[in-house]
């Protein structure tokens, strides 16, 4: 399988520039007192999550990325990809089980479901 195959949705990366930010800002702070350098471990969470986070699909399955684990779904177990009333993409598996699709949209979903290989119900291909 190789790259090409593969959607990759990510985070907005102006994010990872805000952490950034936030990170060298936090410096004098941090550095003032020795107590106060857990302030910096605010924006290097936040960077490190944006740098990391995301869903990957491609016709094997679904790849969600948190800041500290991944999970991959393969397609059979998934029953329903929908939306919450919040935007966000949703799927439900075979179990019962939802999850929420990190940084995919609800506008995504054609997108997404053209990693399958199959198509959107109804088009021609």
């Amino acid at each position: 399988m190789s790259s090409a195959d593969t959607v990759r949705f990510r985070p907005n990366q102006a994010i990872l520039v805000a952490a950034i930010v936030a990170f060298i800002g936090a410096l004098p702070l941090a550095t003032a007192r020795w107590w106060l350098l857990w302030v910096l471990l605010i924006p290097l969470a936040v960077g490190l999550w944006a740098w990391r986070s995301g869903t990957e699909a491609d016709p094997r399955g679904l790849r969600l990325r948190a800041l500290a684990g991944q999970r991959r779904i393969a397609w059979e177990r998934v029953a329903e990809l929908g939306a919450d009333e919040r935007g966000r993409a949703v799927v439900r598996l075979d179990d019962g089980e939802r999850l929420v699709l990190p940084a995919v949209r609800a506008a995504d979903l054609p997108r997404l479901i053209a990693a399958t290989g199959q198509g959107l119900p109804g088009s021609t291909r």
